[in-house]
């Protein structure tokens, strides 16, 4: 039995990447809602905040399901 030692590392370091990248993603889409909550809170719009939080969620979704459609196909 070989063990490909440079093919394994490749796929721990794209996991590793698309990991950090999908939990800050989703910690932006918190961050977003936080704000706009905050800015309700004053008596501000904050519209900005919460197109950029449920754009967050969206693109996390988008991943979800593109990695799911890599696995069953």
């Amino acid at each position: 039995m070989k063990i490909d030692w440079a093919a394994l590392g490749s796929v721990f370091g794209v996991s590793l990447v698309a990991t950090v990248a999908l939990v800050g993603l989703f910690t932006l889409g918190i961050v977003g809602l936080s704000k706009q909550e905050e800015a309700a809170a004053q008596g501000g719009s904050a519209t900005l905040a919460r197109t950029g939080a449920y754009a967050c969620f969206a693109l996390c979704a988008a991943a979800v399901v593109y990695g799911i459609s890599l696995i069953v196909a």
